[in-house]
């Protein structure tokens, strides 16, 4: 079996290897626009899907899938969003974007949707299997004041990062509690994709004894 995931992303790549899996990483360019009156767990679920095939096209295009691995191969598909008050909040644009994020934050509960899509690739019948879901998280921000936002911004790290922040890093000491699955937060919640992984046929006990590090 092979597996890839969809994504240049270095914190899901280091959230596989942290589990001990092979995998090859297959990044596409998607559209990540959001369309009119959409909903956050449609939106990051649709992207998850679109991700997923785009990578499976890309390897079949380039003629990157070896027979020899097996008779399927899997492909993970995974997108992230922040959402307050039903609103989506994408990569602040720049420091005054990042600012009204914060405050729309500080002091306030909001929820962290991680969609995740599996394909399943038989590679001598070419048959696609697709399966899908969304993880929520919610998130507590303490309060926080103009200078800690301002500091923030100026650490270099929620430039690239969706609702401005990463729980995995600086972005930490912002947040007072969690409920739910932290990895989610991080961008891949790794205990439900591998439910997913394993209903789709995957060996993934089987994978870490023959790829996983040694203890």
């Amino acid at each position: 079996m092979s597996l890839y995931l969809a994504s240049a992303s270095p914190r899901r790549k280091a959230l596989l290897e942290q589990l001990g899996l092979s995998f090859d990483v297959c990044p596409v360019d998607a559209d990540e626009s959001v369309f009119e009156a959409e909903v956050g767990s449609c939106y990051v679920e649709r992207l998850a899907k679109l991700k997923a095939n785009m990578a499976l096209d890309k390897l079949r295009a380039a003629s990157d899938i070896d027979a020899s691995a097996g008779h399927s191969l899997y492909v993970i598909g995974s997108d992230t969003s922040v959402v307050v008050d039903g609103v989506i909040l994408g990569k602040p644009l720049d420091q005054n974007d990042f600012s009204k994020m914060m405050n729309r934050l500080s002091d306030s509960t909001h929820e962290v949707l991680t969609g995740i899509c599996v394909l399943r690739y038989d590679i001598s019948t070419e048959k696609v299997v697709e399966e899908s879901l969304v993880v929520s998280t919610d998130v507590r921000f303490k309060c926080l004041s103009d200078s800690e936002i301002s500091a923030y911004w100026h650490s270099g790290e929620p430039a690239d990062k969706a609702g401005g922040y990463g729980i995995q890093g600086l972005g930490a000491v912002l947040v007072s509690a969690i409920n739910g699955s932290y990895s989610n937060v991080v961008g891949l919640p790794v205990s439900e994709l591998k439910e997913l992984l394993v209903g789709m046929g995957f060996d993934f006990w089987g994978s870490l004894a023959t790829n996983g590090p040694s203890i």
